[in-house]
């Protein structure tokens, strides 16, 4: 079975995080590339611009931006692409730059891959 995990981009890779998948549109601001230990970058399962500004992580608009956000992606191929890097691997950390840990779109992304 495949463990989904969480985890800020701000905090150290570790061995335990299996494969790391940023799922941000935009690199996290003064994280080094060459330090983020980052398996693969997904842009486009990351929210829309629009949906993002729109959001602004504010948890009254969380509810709300977990609808619109799983509406866009109903049809992502992106989606898909994670899901099934998810099921190949035994621990995929998804990777985010948030500050806020439980209003964000990979709490919304590992529920859409089963765990969580």
């Amino acid at each position: 079975m495949s463990e989904v995990c969480l985890k800020r981009a701000y905090e150290p890779p570790g061995p335990a995080d299996g494969m790391r998948v940023l799922v941000d549109r935009l690199w996290p601001r003064g994280v080094k590339k060459s330090e983020a230990a980052i398996d693969v970058w997904l842009k486009e399962v990351a929210p829309s611009t629009a949906l993002r500004q729109w959001f602004g992580h504010d948890p009254g608009k969380w509810d709300e931006f977990q609808k619109r956000y799983r509406a866009e992606l109903s049809h992502s191929a992106a989606l898909k692409e994670l899901r099934e890097l998810v099921a190949r691997n035994r621990r995929t950390t998804l990777v985010f730059g948030a500050s806020d840990a439980d209003h964000n779109n990979a709490v919304v992304l590992r529920k859409l891959c089963g765990d969580g």
